[in-house]
């Protein structure tokens, strides 16, 4: 691993020493960065030398920060770094540490980082989850629903013993932050500068990550990636959601890869590049094989469906009967946003969370209403509850009855008026209500984790599996 060594006061963290280490970090692969005691600096700082460590340890491109005594030549021969960084104000002087560093073969390199990059962007955000929740319609909702708080907790414990499967597509989503420097001259193009990618494993795997971290047993995920680069991300990466992934290579497609380039907080363009090509009927098999494997050994098989080829219709039929067979219980997601999916083809599942454009697009209806559109769903793919996700207004819930006039309807309005990243809240939401409905929980009960848990991953920057530890927080908070 490339080591890079930033030695410094840093006496008053400031946009130009945020440059620097970015610089530094760009340079090698694990920034270390010294910060000098106060016995060792030559003058008096305004800050003591913690409350300097802790201003640096804040910033996303530091891997690790220590105080030190020693001299720079002292440290570069203690630590023996790749690469050693400093200020292009240092070019042309006496550096000690230059000796030190050709006894192992050692680099020094000056820079001092781009004038334009937004030092705001590299320091680590905490921020505080449930501080813009507004609980006044989730109050009534569960005083309708004669909701106990014993009850939501009762069904975290259960939880704790369930098996899960998810099946579906697993995405690769790349942040890229800069900063847009102005108007193309040749033609009429935003021009950017990138300084920051961020990357995130979704699709598929952040619904199956979500459903590990808030609770369940053991979570397998069944999906077929390229034989690319970015399938070696997703393998060196998927072990962090704590999930066992059973990962099959399609050399005919690429591991989907969503790339916004954003400025500031605004995305300007986002690029796709995924086929939606059917998986080959032999891959058809290997899936529907391993997932048959375990099927007797698992409490809800989950559908996390993006509409790019790993679901076949066919494929669906056999998972399905294999599911019923064996007692399993099935929920189902099937995307529709630059793709077109077709949630109805999910028939006699215990849950579907579509959103509304979906719900619209399966049945080909952009005139009813939510009740209407809600009813002919029900009536087409028989699930036996229905979630309209509605985005930032909340949720609309439909649950049929045995009989044409037994519905029932409710909603839930969005309980974050705030959101820090809207990503992932619908994802949030299928993971959290499935697992509660298949640990016991009534429809309406689950509903309620789910939507304190979409507000809880929406306050979340990044689309970062939901730790059960907030959410229990969160729906604790909810009945004060």
């Amino acid at each position: 691993m490339k080591t890079v060594l930033v030695q410094g006061n840093f006496d008053l963290l400031h946009p130009g020493h945020i440059r620097l280490l970015k610089f530094a970090k760009e340079c090698g692969e694990h920034l270390i960065v010294a910060v000098n005691t106060d016995r060792a600096m030559e003058v008096t700082s305004r800050l003591d030398q913690e409350h300097r460590l802790e201003m640096v340890r804040s910033l996303q491109c530091v891997d690790e920060a220590l105080l030190t005594d020693l001299p720079p030549q002292k440290l570069v021969a203690q630590l023996q770094p790749s690469i050693v960084v400093k200020g292009k104000e240092f070019e042309g002087r006496l550096n000690q540490e230059l000796d030190a560093l050709n006894v192992y073969g050692g680099k020094l390199i000056f820079g001092s980082g781009e004038f334009d990059t937004g030092s705001e962007l590299y320091v680590k955000r905490v921020r505080q989850i449930g501080q813009n929740f507004d609980f006044s319609e989730l109050k009534l909702y569960a005083k309708r629903h004669q909701i106990k708080l014993k009850n939501l907790l009762t069904t975290f414990t259960k939880m704790s013993k369930l098996n899960v499967a998810v099946v579906g597509e697993v995405i690769v989503d790349e942040y890229v932050q800069g900063k847009a420097v102005g108007l193309s001259q040749e033609d009429p193009t935003i021009v950017m500068t990138p300084n920051q990618t961020d990357t995130f494993l979704g699709g598929a795997a952040i619904t199956a990550g979500h459903i590990k971290s808030i609770g369940a047993n053991k979570v397998t995920l069944f999906s077929v990636i390229g034989a690319d680069a970015k399938s070696e991300y997703v393998k060196s990466n998927i072990h962090k959601y704590q999930v066992a992934p059973v990962l099959l290579a399609d050399a005919s497609r690429p591991t989907p890869l969503k790339t916004r380039y954003r400025a500031d907080t605004k995305t300007l363009l986002r690029v796709n590049q995924v086929r939606h090509h059917k998986i080959s009927e032999e891959l058809q098999q290997q899936l529907f094989e391993g997932i048959s494997l375990i099927l007797n050994n698992v409490d809800v098989l989950i559908f996390s469906d993006f509409n790019y080829g790993v679901l076949p219709q066919s494929l669906v039929n056999k998972i399905t009967k294999a599911c019923k067979d064996n007692g399993v219980r099935l929920v189902a997601d099937s995307q529709t946003s630059s793709q077109v999916g077709d949630i109805s083809r999910y028939s006699d599942t215990l849950l579907v969370t579509p959103t509304e454009k979906e719900v619209r697009v399966a049945l080909n209806n952009p005139d009813d209403g939510l009740v209407i559109l809600a009813k002919k769903l029900c009536e087409k793919s028989n699930p036996k509850n229905l979630v309209i996700t509605l985005a930032e207004e909340g949720v609309f819930i439909h649950i049929p009855g045995e009989l044409p006039n037994q519905w029932q309807n409710d909603r839930i309005p969005a309980i974050n008026k705030n959101a820090a990243d809207p990503a992932g809240a619908g994802d949030c939401f299928l993971a959290a209500s499935s697992l509660a409905m298949s640990a016991g929980a009534s429809a309406w009960e689950a509903f309620y984790i789910a939507s304190v848990a979409s507000a809880c991953q929406v306050d979340i920057l990044g689309n970062k599996p939901l730790e059960q530890s907030i959410l229990l927080q969160s729906i604790r908070e909810s009945y004060r």
